[in-house]
């Protein structure tokens, strides 16, 4: 029986995946006792775990050297090119939103607003569509301080309870989009491995409707 490799984004939906995989009535012990280990077997079974950072997660799947990925939404906007997304995981939920200081209006004057974010192709898709000229500055930290600091007019960034926003004087002006976790799956894996993978997808399916 083929292997079939998994990466799975390491941190939050790293526990939430162990969960769902626990409740398919798959052994993630190797998982749960992991150490500094990154390549880990699921006992009992043909599948394969490998932690990655979620940027890695896609590449590693479009590259063919793990067959299935699980990772945010987000980062499927942002890097992802080619896979098959193929099941909503209904975890890991929070938004994209366009935010920026508490009673400025974002969309008056004639000016390019300059928009800070970690997610340039989100951003600057977002702002195509609403055929606005913007300038996207691409920051790898707290996004919040750019407005604060008057380095941008606004901000595009991931928003959960919006308590950070709200501590730093910032109010959401537009939600985007929703985020959650998803799965994807590398396409020739599809074919080459389409009853393992489907067998899989089946079983979270069912848990997740029952």
């Amino acid at each position: 029986m083929d292997t079939i490799r998994i990466a799975l984004t390491k941190g939050r939906l790293e526990k939430n995946t162990m969960e769902l995989f626990e409740k398919i009535g798959l052994d993630c012990t190797n998982l749960k006792e992991k150490g500094r280990k990154l390549i880990l077997p699921i006992t009992g079974t043909n599948i394969e775990i490998v932690l990655a950072k979620a940027a890695d997660v896609i590449t590693y799947v479009e590259h063919g050297v793990c067959d299935v990925g699980i990772v945010g939404k987000d980062t499927i906007m942002e890097d992802g090119h080619s896979f098959y997304e193929v099941l909503d995981l209904g975890f890991g939920k929070c938004r994209f939103a366009l935010a920026g200081q508490v009673d400025k209006d974002f969309y008056t004057g004639y000016n390019a607003k300059r928009i800070a974010t970690k997610y340039p192709n989100v951003a600057r898709s977002f702002f195509e569509e609403k055929c606005m000229n913007v300038e996207i500055i691409k920051i790898e930290g707290s996004v919040e301080l750019a407005p604060l600091l008057g380095l941008s007019d606004a901000i595009v960034d991931i928003v959960e309870t919006g308590t950070t926003l709200k501590e730093n004087g910032l109010e959401i002006y537009e939600e985007i989009c929703p985020i959650s976790a998803r799965m994807i799956v590398n396409i020739p894996s599809m074919k080459l491995k389409k009853e393992e993978i489907e067998k899989l997808i089946d079983l979270i399916e069912n848990k997740k409707e029952a």
